[in-house]
C-alpha cells in the first residue's frame, strides 16, 4: 500500500527519453515537496531532482542538469519527471518522495517520509 506510486518506466536506448509521473494515491500532494531519487545496482540511492510544494524551487544533480526537468500539475496531484539524452548510467530504480519539510538541502532520504514503490529505468547503449 504505498503512498506514492512511480510510473513511466523502461528500456530505452542511449539518447532516448523518458517521462516519469509520481502520484499520491491517499493524500494532497500539493501540500507537499517532492524529491526524486534514484539507486542502480550496488550504489547507494542518490538525489536526482526537487521540487517545492508550489513548483518555485527546483534543483538537480550535477549529472542530471541539462537533462532532466521536474515539474507538477498540482490539480492533477501528480509530479514529473522528464529524462531526456538518457546515458546508460542513468539506469537504476527511480523513486519519488514527499516531505513537508524544506530547506537548501533535498538529497537526504531520510527527511522523505512517503515513498512509492520505484520504477525501473534501464537504458541500453
Amino acid at each position: 500500500q504505498p503512498q506514492l506510486v512511480e510510473s513511466g518506466g523502461g528500456l530505452v536506448q542511449s539518447g532516448g527519453s523518458l517521462r516519469l509521473s509520481c502520484t499520491a494515491s491517499e493524500f494532497a500532494l500539493h501540500y507537499y515537496n517532492v524529491g526524486w531519487f534514484r539507486q542502480a545496482p550496488g550504489k547507494d540511492r542518490e538525489g536526482v531532482s526537487y521540487i517545492s510544494s508550489t513548483g518555485g524551487t527546483t534543483d538537480y544533480a550535477d549529472s542530471v542538469k541539462g537533462r532532466f526537468t521536474v515539474s507538477r500539475d498540482n490539480a492533477k496531484n501528480t509530479v514529473y519527471l522528464q529524462m531526456n539524452s538518457l546515458k546508460p548510467e542513468d539506469t537504476a530504480v527511480y523513486y519519488c518522495a514527499a516531505r513537508l519539510l524544506t530547506g537548501s538541502t533535498w538529497t537526504l532520504p531520510q527527511d522523505f517520509a512517503s515513498w512509492g514503490q520505484g520504477t525501473q529505468v534501464t537504458v541500453s547503449s
